[in-house]
């Protein structure tokens, strides 16, 4: 259950325990999604950035990620654990523990040509747009495909802040592998920047009830040594 505290959503998690991020695309066209936990790309192994590779998701297609890809054919999984033993710290980029993210892009559509009057006697001004519209089409980045300049300025939005560390701060391990087939395809994102990025911090309960993002247990008054003590038998009620 996700928690809301000053506009960011939480989950509590506890060590040991495994967990998948569901992805639904809710739209009647293809979507990229690009996946970080712990600031790292969870197919390419990279520090995460949006130009970088993910999962196309059909129309209406919904799909659990519950790994580290290390194959076309499997995951390593996903669990909560200590720190200093996960995958990110493990890896050297133990700043960004503590946060799952997705970067979704629209699919590009191709653009219709526009009929063009009879007789056409000379290149016009529409015939000149188009040409210039191809070659902003052919340099649109392909979803599968590294993208190893990727673009500062995203990455610098999305990776600006490292989080505070605690001691017992949860992380996300490189856990067993399981059984998880994909399959490549092609595609052209509708633009450079995401259509929407989704971004859920998480931490121990404990961690987050001492944060005041959890309300904690509510407060009793100052305890008494001696609460039994009467100095005389009161009437019965």
């Amino acid at each position: 259950m996700p928690f809301l505290h000053g506009g960011k959503l939480y989950i509590a998690g506890q060590p040991g325990e495994r967990y998948a991020i569901r992805v639904s695309n809710r739209s009647a066209g293809r979507i990229l999604s690009v996946v970080s936990v712990d600031g790292v790309n969870v197919v390419s192994g990279e520090s995460a950035a949006p130009g970088q590779t993910g999962y196309v998701f059909s129309p209406w297609q919904s799909y659990e990620i519950s790994g580290w890809r290390k194959n076309a054919d499997e995951v390593a999984s996903f669990y909560f654990t200590a720190l200093p033993d996960s995958y990110a710290a493990r890896t050297g980029r133990a700043n960004d523990v503590g946060v799952i993210g997705v970067a979704v892009f629209r699919e590009r559509t191709p653009a219709r040509r526009r009929p063009q009057p009879y007789p056409h006697p000379q290149e016009s001004a529409g015939n000149r747009m188009d040409e210039s519209g191809k070659a902003e089409r052919s340099e649109a980045p392909a979803a599968p495909a590294d993208d190893p300049a990727g673009s500062v300025r995203e990455s610098e939005q999305f990776g600006a802040t490292a989080p505070r560390r605690q001691l017992d701060k949860l992380g996300t391990g490189h856990g067993e592998r399981e059984h998880s087939a994909v399959a490549f395809t092609d595609f052209r994102r509708a633009s450079a920047h995401p259509e929407q990025v989704f971004t859920i911090y998480y931490d121990r309960y404990e961690n987050l009830v001492a944060r005041g993002i959890i309300p904690g247990a509510p407060r009793f008054a100052q305890p008494r040594p001696f609460p039994g003590a009467v100095r005389f038998v009161p009437d019965p009620g």
